[in-house]
């Protein structure tokens, strides 16, 4: 059902390896030399100060998987990565990266950009080719979700609060989007997604492999054809899609009830 690539998104290369290419510098912050005074310190040795205030108040556990835009510099205010410079936001694991920005992320709420100042410890340890020194952030949290391996609570049934449709598909609106067009039968869109048993066990994840997905609405199972039309660009819905809506028994494919988390990012 799904095209995605395999390949995580470069932000990873936080806790391994640096990019292959730099992109064009973005100007350092007057106060990348040294934290002012309003910022606040950690036990860490972590020291970060809110540039913009989020819009929410959920903040990422260090299992979620979050969606950022940052940029860093050293101390002398070389800048050595960003996503802001490369026009596209990272998606990654916090487990999966430096202990000063899992530490850092989840003192942050959906919509802030925070400054974190990393000292060594809490950077990249010495890794040949990388930063000495305090290293700088600035981060926006973009969004955050829970891991795909980690079931949703209500995998095993639909909750009592899920609309269910003539067909009897059943779902639940997640985070409402700020489009206004639904997509077609036949339309193309662009997806993230996750996919679950009853019992937990996780089959197929977008978010997982660090890609979104195109799919064209004709070319999926029953349930999604149906469920993607109740969406607008930027919700986040859960489905609860019965075996004769999904894979009808088909073999070598998920049996029974499938929930599947959809993120409709872009009709195409």
């Amino acid at each position: 059902m799904t095209r995605t690539s395999c390949a995580l998104l470069a932000l990873l290369a936080l806790a391994t390896a640096s990019s292959a290419q730099t992109p064009a510098a973005i100007p350092a912050p007057p106060d990348v030399a040294a934290p002012p005074a309003d910022a606040a310190k950690t036990a860490s040795g972590l020291v970060s100060r809110i540039v913009t205030p989020g819009s929410g108040s959920e903040k990422p556990t260090d299992t979620d998987v979050v969606t950022v835009q940052y940029t860093g510099w050293t101390a002398e205010g070389t800048m050595f990565d960003s996503s802001r410079a490369r026009s596209a936001p990272s998606m990654f694991p916090l487990n999966r990266v430096m202990a000063g920005w899992r530490e850092c992320v989840q003192l942050m709420s959906v919509g802030e950009t925070r400054r974190c100042w990393l000292p060594p410890a809490l950077a990249y340890r010495g890794q040949a080719g990388r930063p000495t020194g305090t290293v700088v952030f600035d981060i926006e949290l973009v969004d955050t979700r829970r891991s795909p391996t980690i079931p949703p609570p209500d995998v095993a049934a639909p909750p009592s609060d899920a609309t269910r449709t003539v067909s009897g598909l059943l779902y639940k609106t997640l985070k409402d989007g700020t489009g206004v067009r639904r997509p077609g039968p036949r339309d193309r869109v662009l997806v993230h997604y996750t996919g679950w048993t009853t019992d937990g066990k996780m089959f197929d994840s977008t978010v997982a492999k660090g890609m979104p997905a195109t799919l064209d609405l004709n070319d999926v199972i029953r349930g999604w054809t149906e469920g993607l039309q109740l969406m607008v660009e930027g919700d986040r819905m859960r489905f609860w899609i019965p075996q004769d809506l999904a894979y009808k028994g088909e073999a070598g494919a998920p049996r029974g009830m499938l929930v599947f988390e959809i993120d409709l990012i872009k009709i195409q």
